[in-house]
Order: C-alpha cells, then structure tokens, then sequence
C-alpha cells in the first residue's frame, strides 16, 4: 500500500507506515515496528491493535516455499457455472472453500465465472483434482486451465 493511497481513506501516514512495515515483515517487534514508523512504543502498539481491530490487517501468516513443500506446480482454472442464480453461486463458493489445493478463487465478470488458483505437486495430480474435486463442484459446466510456466511475481496471498 501507498502512503498516499491511504491519506485519502480513513487511515493516516503513521497507520500506513505500519502497515507497509508489517506486510515487509510479519513478525517484526512492536519495538523494531516503532523505531521504522518514527512513534514511539506505546502509540504504536494502540495503533496496531486498532488496526486490527477494525480489520485493516486481518491477520499472519507464514510465507512457504512451495519448491520444499513439493508444491511447485500451478495452474489457473476458468470455471463457467451451467447457471449463475444466487443460490448456484452460493453453493459453489461454499463447496470451493473445502478443496485445500484451491489457494485463491474469484467471481469474474467476462466469458467465465470464477478463475481459480491451483497449486499441486505436478501436473498428475492436478488433473486428479481438477477430475475428481473441481469438475465435480456445485454448477460446474466446463473449465479450462492455464499451467503456469514460471511465477515471476506471487505475493502468495
């Protein structure tokens, strides 16, 4: 995030400094944080649980490396849904929530309804998934996947 991004919202300069030193670094102090953002302890840490509090950050996380986890495979996934009523798409986001290999999934207003991020360990498996878990989904009328080549850039989000 910007620091001018956030001048214009709800938040000021000091709440956006935080929040850019802690999607840096996670784990960083309440001290060290301080010291980065130029307040003192004490307002810094009232700072931060406002922010959280009011869930600006939302949470933690530890950032994996996908290559030792043997998790290295990616694939995008374009679903179109055989219907697109607020029920058929309710039920696919319910369902879409409980397959673990899904990392990210979005409604997308164009040719196709949802585009999901998929990371497997190699390509058997992702057809496996894509079969047995994602075919079989709530309204699933057809999908169409990109295999990614190479990330050049993922936030792992």
């Amino acid at each position: 995030m910007m620091e001018n991004d956030a001048i214009d919202s709800q938040i000021d300069v000091f709440d956006a400094r935080i929040i850019a030193a802690l999607v840096e670094d996670g784990r960083m102090s309440v001290t060290d944080l301080s010291a980065r953002v130029g307040l003192s302890r004490s307002p810094c840490q009232a700072r931060l649980k406002r922010l959280m509090d009011e869930g600006y950050i939302r949470g933690f996380r530890a950032v994996l490396d996908p290559v030792k986890l043997r998790l290295e495979h990616i694939a995008f996934t374009e679903v179109k849904l055989s219907e697109t009523t607020e029920k058929a798409l309710s039920a696919f986001n319910a369902a879409v929530l409980r397959i673990k290999e899904v990392e990210a999934c979005h409604m997308i207003a164009g040719s196709f309804d949802y585009l999901l991020k998929v990371r497997t360990r190699d390509i058997r498996r992702y057809r496996a998934v894509l079969g047995e878990k994602i075919s079989a989904l709530p309204h699933v009328a057809s999908t169409s996947t990109y295999v990614v080549m190479e990330p050049v850039k993922d936030d792992g989000a």
